[in-house]
């Protein structure tokens, strides 16, 4: 159970990115100063920047590896890789798109989409979610030939939803996200992804 103190912590940072992030939308995102943000939000510059360091971050922060690894933890062991990270991947898509996170998922993506250095900051972070997806599966010292075939399949997995968050975007969320997922995920696996 998280404390008051994170869960204080966690619903700045909320406050934070949903101001910044309409700020980005009404203004665009580089005529939209940290300052701006601070006082949108009713809170000081400094504020900001100790929970984002940068203004991307306040567009590529969210909680979403978590849930991909919570959702890899409860996937059956036998079951093939490309099945357990694929499933993961739609499940965490399914929390992303409630009717709470859905407007600030679109948002987001509509930027990193729109604007060079957050395309960059968010393959990045594609990079470190592909981390964790290895670690979770494979631990922390894996076999070499584990780790190896572990990484090809989480990057060909992140790298079709990849595609299906950005079609999403570029079609302003007008389909239903796990859905472009999983029929993603199905066209580069045809044979093993159901």
């Amino acid at each position: 159970m998280s404390s008051l103190r994170e869960r204080r912590k966690a619903e700045t940072r909320q406050l934070l990115q949903r101001q910044a992030l309409r700020l980005f939308q009404r203004d665009g995102y580089d005529q939209t100063t940290m300052n701006a943000i601070a006082e949108a939000a009713g809170v000081s510059a400094m504020t900001v920047y100790r929970h984002f360091p940068t203004k991307e971050d306040l567009v590529i922060w969210d909680e979403y590896t978590p849930v991909s690894i919570e959702a890899l933890s409860h996937s059956p062991a036998d079951d093939p890789l490309v099945r357990r990270i694929g499933h993961a991947l739609i499940q965490t898509a399914n929390a992303a798109t409630t009717p709470d996170h859905r407007d600030l998922l679109l948002a987001r993506l509509q930027l990193m989409v729109e604007v060079p250095a957050l395309r960059a900051r968010h393959l990045d972070n594609q990079y470190a979610t592909q981390d964790a997806i290895v670690t979770a599966l494979c631990g922390d010292d894996p076999d070499p030939d584990q780790e190896f075939q572990t990484r090809a399949i989480s990057g060909a997995c992140l790298g079709a939803t990849h595609i299906a968050l950005v079609h999403w975007a570029r079609t302003d969320g007008k389909q239903h996200l796990p859905t472009l997922i999983h029929d993603a995920l199905t066209a580069t696996f045809p044979a093993d992804f159901t």
